[in-house]
């Protein structure tokens, strides 16, 4: 059976929890922090150089970038540059036959037959 006289577990807890001590909290604080703060610290100087680099990296990425582009409209201009002398040529040549067809209609018509 349960005696009525022992205590409730919950008695008595807080008053077995020890004082805590303030300033070696903050001493483990310390030891702590100085204990992880150098490597922190390079990290963190490691991680702006590498912003850097990347935004260095970036800069030349879109210059690069921007020569294709003017390389890609050279050779567009190239593009066009040719095709307006092949269809030059067409009417060069449509332009020969036109003056063949009117000398033949000529000396046709010289010839006396109406066309």
């Amino acid at each position: 059976g349960v005696d009525p006289s022992d205590a409730s577990p919950d008695e008595g807890v807080v008053e077995d929890l020890p004082l805590i001590d303030e300033k070696a909290v903050e001493q483990l604080a310390e030891g702590l922090i100085s204990h992880y703060l150098p490597d922190l610290q390079r990290s963190k100087s490691a991680l702006q150089e590498l912003t850097q680099n990347q935004v260095v990296l970036l800069e030349t990425l879109e210059q690069e970038i921007s020569k294709f582009k003017e390389c890609n409209s050279i050779v567009d201009i190239n593009a066009l540059f040719s095709e307006a002398k092949h269809y030059h040529s067409k009417l060069v040549n449509i332009r020969n036959e036109m003056m063949m067809l009117h000398e033949k209609t000529s000396k046709l018509k010289v010839s006396g037959i109406n066309i």
